[in-house]
């Protein structure tokens, strides 16, 4: 499986893209800047023209969608415009970058950029989506507002998850981590989340989501056996490898019957153990079921 669907709602707003000349849309819009794949104009120059638009003290949400040759270079560009028009843009809430399906290009190609600067350029951020890990430089950061943190990828690597271990997020809500393949670049363990958890974690987190794990029955074994579990209203273990082996030690959690949701779509868990957690967790869902292909299992999103 690739990401072949563009996104059509973010931060509670309709998706509408804008590649140049006048502004359309209103209050319920959120625009995604996109450029074709050999567009000339680059993505930092698409940003200057829309800001030059609209009411910068008024824009609440944005997507930066494909840029120009994505593969070969990233959104720095675009990142040293916003933070240029910072101080214009105090009510940016919510920040999207690297919104394209396969067609714009595979996620794993990706290539991202430094995200240090425009964390500390805007204190007031509350959503940061990220898709693509390739050259993504996110060190260790303190940010007061950020509530939902969404990393999309189809090989997370290491020094990411380093670095959100030493992070310090008091507002957070909702953390989303596409773990990938060691093919694509994961590198980690269970031990590595287990730290970024006991640093980001808080009461006021409600959804986690280890999502698109090749090591998805270790992810579930660890999360088991943790009391905090039960806080959550949904735990998101979807788009992995998970077999009859994570699935069992879930079914034996009473921390995990607890939650709202249990997301485990896209798995490898045989009917009667499917039959199992409909049984014990009213709120599992078991969607896109896999069989293993010559004994191997794939997770759903890799190049």
């Amino acid at each position: 499986m690739t990401i072949s669907d563009r996104t059509e709602t973010f931060f509670g707003k309709s998706v509408q893209d804008y590649q140049g000349g006048e502004v359309a849309g209103g209050p319920g819009i959120v625009h995604r800047l996109c450029l074709d794949y050999d567009d000339d104009k680059s993505m930092g120059a698409l940003l200057e023209e829309y800001l030059s638009k609209i009411d910068k003290s008024a824009l609440d949400a944005l997507i930066l969608g494909p840029w120009s040759e994505p593969h070969d270079t990233g959104p720095g560009d675009a990142f040293e415009v916003l933070i240029e028009h910072a101080s214009e843009l105090k009510n940016l809430k919510a920040l999207f970058v690297g919104d394209m399906t396969f067609e714009d290009c595979e996620i794993s190609w990706i290539i991202q950029g430094n995200y240090q600067a425009l964390l500390q350029a805007f204190p007031q951020l509350e959503v940061l989506r990220i898709r693509g890990a390739t050259s993504l430089q996110l060190p260790a950061f303190s940010h007061a507002a950020l509530r939902e943190l969404v990393i999309e990828s189809g090989g997370l690597p290491r020094e990411i998850s380093e670095g959100l271990a030493q992070s310090t997020l008091p507002s957070l809500e909702h953390l989303e981590l596409w773990l990938g393949t060691d093919e694509y670049g994961f590198d980690g363990d269970v031990d590595l989340f287990r730290g970024v958890l006991q640093k980001l974690r808080s009461p006021k987190l409600r959804h986690l989501g280890l999502r698109d794990s090749e090591i998805a029955d270790q992810v579930a074994a660890w999360l088991a056996t943790e009391g905090w579990v039960a806080e959550l209203d949904t735990l998101d273990l979807s788009l992995g490898t998970l077999g009859d082996e994570g699935a069992k030690a879930l079914l034996a959690s009473p921390h995990v019957t607890k939650l709202k949701r249990l997301d485990l779509s896209h798995h490898y868990i045989s009917a009667p153990v499917q039959a199992q957690l409909h049984a014990a967790i009213p709120g599992v869902v078991l969607d896109d079921p896999q069989e293993p292909d010559e004994g191997n299992r794939y997770v759903a999103v890799g190049e």
